[in-house]
């Protein structure tokens, strides 16, 4: 049944004793979707609303779902329903009529809201008018937007660069974050983290020197006609359901798709396509023909048997396995790497995956035969120490067999937030390129700084150092989303200044700096049209580098709410002053001024403001697909070694993963429904394989406290409950974030300094029961 708009916050928070666990589910989406996207459309925002904005949601002219990143057809027709349930889950929660107004904060002290949980608070709604917290004050409390804009200038002018930072969220639009760098840049630091950081940051760090290109290099048509589809690390069904048509049609045109993953998540199982009525009374579709159940971090042993038995097929039937031809024209290092894997330990190999050698072998089979194989990633193979290894481990595979640059081929990164990527083609990143620096310098008239800023874990360390005076935040929940939490929270609260620019109250407002701002902005559904020359349009990029635009609609919750961009502007007028040779203003009342710099100063973005007119969008160079061309510093595609590493755990202990739940995105909470994992009224829980259960010596339901340790010191996770669940066995899994206060700072991937999310080493400590009243 759908439910009436709910105008009024919830009151109650998070129970976890109201926990319920079901059997998992076998299949994902079908008519529940449908049911649970409108209901929770409908009961935040009302009917007219929710239909306005669901009929333009990823549609030509219309607006990028602020969800993931997965793309639409360039060509040809789109679905009516061009959107999947998490993504209408995300459009319900920015289009809500709930209203945080000036009395919700004189009502509720920061002392009351530090016992929220981030659920409580994000239901509250969106935030109306910017708000002030001082030293010594136990309140937000009103402030005017110049006093705001004037308050982060004199804070910007009273330190120095390079104890400011500036983080930002995937949320942020391409015309944004260019002008947020241009801004960071002006000041003098390059202290720009963001999310990428924090996820895919070991696909950029492996797929740069190895291909020339930080980005995937395979097209949703390229999907479709694929022999072959691996899914690594990667639950689809809850973080990208639109993949799932892809891979059924990949599936109906006569293409494989195995799965690899520690848990069997239904989206990997079945698809019940709601949009066609063939898919639902047949039940659903196929989505996986094969399924590896790998342990956490066995996934580089996994790769290396796979490059094994490769060139043990082809020893056995030259010519059939191999792309010479490709490999003696476009690649190097070829010969360094057969021989690393002419020799396998396969006693070692299966400890480390978890996996059988029949198992290994029978999709080594699959690859052998396939002509045109496309490997898919995400966060699974991304957080471990060996990360950047094991996707160098992929690129191998996929360079062996000359999957680059013809239809169905390619290394396939995932991204998860939409316009993460368009992020960082914009600038946003900590290392610059010294090209990128030459070019706003000369467009601009400035000075960029040339030494590298803060990442993510690096901002994290600062913040314990007490060496960031100035936090600004766009958009995101940087409190929540970093590792090693409680040690993130204090050096917040000694931070002199931190500024949010968000849409809803989040737990980062609250461990906030000595002085606090929260500035409201306009979401994607949002009407633009509060300037000299009418409604301004936006840009993002996709998970496969396709530039499109997006432009809400709906009118605002609040007359008080500012464009990221007018943000942007102002503040950098109230710190840099009017003589400073940036024109932040023009910028701020006509969006294609934005692009017509883009246009000078980054590359494929020429003729930006007539390109991104067309209904279709551009699609941005890529040499590995465009040419087969890979633009590293030696000019071919890099085969690599490494060796072998895997996650073990010693006795009496798991390897931890987080992960999220169905509703769930990144740090915001839809609700309490693991619908396809069968948990529902609580998160404090952990996945853990029966068997692992009965050695360890606890049952199903046990409440515990989760010890991780890392470098001989430990952390604790209180008041968590147990969950017998078919997961790897030594493996265990547990919702981010939640869980992220057992992450270790300095449990990092090499050279990417992704935070271990999927590798930390815990055991369990029984709890006393709470007595019932």
């Amino acid at each position: 049944m759908i439910n009436p708009i709910k105008r009024s916050a919830p009151v109650q928070d998070i129970d976890e004793n109201e926990l319920v666990v079901h059997e998992p589910k076998t299949a994902a989406a079908g008519i529940k979707a449908v049911t649970v996207s409108l209901d929770r459309g409908i009961s935040q925002a009302g009917i007219t609303r929710t239909v306005r904005s669901m009929l333009r949601v990823n549609q030509r002219g219309g607006f990028d779902c602020p969800g993931c990143a997965w793309p639409e057809p360039i060509s040809g027709p789109r679905k009516p329903a061009e959107f999947c349930e998490n993504g209408a889950k995300a459009i319900a929660e920015e289009n809500t009529l709930r209203t945080v107004t000036p009395e919700f904060w004189a009502a509720h002290s920061i002392e009351e809201l530090a016992g929220k949980t981030e659920y409580w608070l994000g239901n509250q709604g969106r935030i109306t008018e910017p708000v002030v917290i001082r030293e010594g004050e136990t309140h937000y409390s009103p402030i005017s937007w110049t006093d705001a804009f004037d308050l982060i200038g004199e804070h910007i002018r009273a330190t120095t660069p390079d104890r400011c930072v500036f983080y930002t969220s995937g949320r942020t639009a391409n015309e944004t974050a260019f002008m947020y760098q241009l801004f960071a840049r002006s000041i003098g630091t390059n202290n720009l983290p963001d999310c990428s950081n924090m996820c895919h940051e070991s696909s950029g760090s492996a797929l740069n020197p190895t291909i020339g290109i930080g980005k995937g290099t395979v097209s949703l048509d390229d999907m479709h006609k694929a022999e072959l589809i691996m899914v690594v690390g990667q639950n689809p069904g809850t973080n990208h359901p639109r993949m799932l048509s892809a891979l059924t049609e990949c599936r109906h045109n006569g293409g494989k798709v195995v799965a690899v993953n520690p848990l069997p998540e239904a989206g990997l199982l079945k698809f019940k396509d709601p949009q066609s009525p063939g898919n639902l009374m047949r039940g659903g579709d196929q989505v996986a023909d094969e399924f590896l159940q790998v342990k956490v971090g066995g996934d580089l042993a996994l790769f290396q048997a796979l490059g094994h038995l490769l060139l043990e097929e082809e020893k056995r039937s030259p010519g059939t396995v191999v792309d010479h031809d490709f490999i003696a024209a476009r690649t190097d290092g070829f010969q360094e790497y057969r021989e690393a894997r002419s020799h396998l330990d396969w006693s070692e190999t299966e400890r480390a995956t978890g996996l059988s050698r029949l198992e290994i072998t029978r999709i080594a089979g699959m690859l052998a035969r396939s002509k045109a194989t496309i490997i898919c990633w995400a966060l699974g193979v991304t957080q471990q120490p060996h990360s950047v290894n094991t996707l160098r481990e992929i690129i191998n595979i996929l360079l062996m067999q000359g999957n680059f640059g013809k239809p169905g081929a390619g290394a396939c990164p995932v991204r998860g937030h939409s316009n993460v990527q368009g992020d960082r083609t914009m600038g946003i990143w900590e290392k610059p390129k010294e090209w990128l620096l030459e070019a706003l310098d000369k467009e601009f008239g400035i000075a960029s700084p040339r030494d590298h800023g803060v990442d993510a874990t690096e901002t994290l360390e600062a913040f314990m150092d007490d060496e960031v005076d100035v936090f600004v935040s766009m958009g995101g929940n940087f409190a929540l989303a970093c590792s090693d939490t409680e040690a993130l929270e204090a050096g917040m609260k000694r931070a002199g200044l931190t500024v949010h620019v968000s849409t809803k109250p989040n737990r980062s407002h609250i461990v906030h700096g000595r002085t606090s701002l929260i500035l409201p902005t306009l979401g994607r559904t949002d009407k633009d049209d509060k300037h000299p020359k009418g409604a301004q349009f936006l840009s993002v990029e996709d998970s496969m580098s396709v530039v499109k635009s997006t432009q809400g609609r709906l009118a605002p919750v609040s007359e008080h709410l500012l464009a990221e961009p007018v943000i942007i502007a102002r503040m950098a007028q109230a710190t840099l002053g009017d003589d400073h040779p940036v024109d932040w203003r023009a910028m701020a009342e006509d969006y294609d001024v934005i692009r017509d710099h883009i246009s000078r100063v980054l590359p494929g973005f020429e003729n930006f403001n007539q390109r991104i007119r067309n209904k279709n969008g551009f699609v941005l160079p890529n040499p590995p697909r465009d040419t087969r061309s890979f633009a590293t510093d030696i000019g071919k595609g890099r085969f690599t070694v490494s060796p072998l590493e895997y996650l073990e755990a010693p006795e009496g202990h798991l390897i931890l993963q987080t992960m999220r739940s169905h509703d769930q995105y990144n740090t915001t909470f839809y609700g309490l429904d693991d619908r396809y994992r069968g948990i529902s009224g609580g998160r404090r829980v952990v996945l853990v394989n029966p068997e692992d259960l009965k050695d360890l010596g606890f049952a199903d339901r046990d409440l515990v406290d989760v010890i991780s340790t890392f470098k001989g010191t430990e952390r604790r996770a209180e008041k968590f409950r147990l969950v017998a669940y078919p997961t790897a066995r030594g493996c265990a899994a547990a919702y981010f974030p939640e869980a992220n206060v057992l992450v270790h700072r300095d449990l990092v991937a090499r050279e990417s300094n992704t935070p271990g999310y999927k590798a930390m080493t815990v055991r369990f400590v029984p709890r006393e029961e709470p007595q019932l009243s």
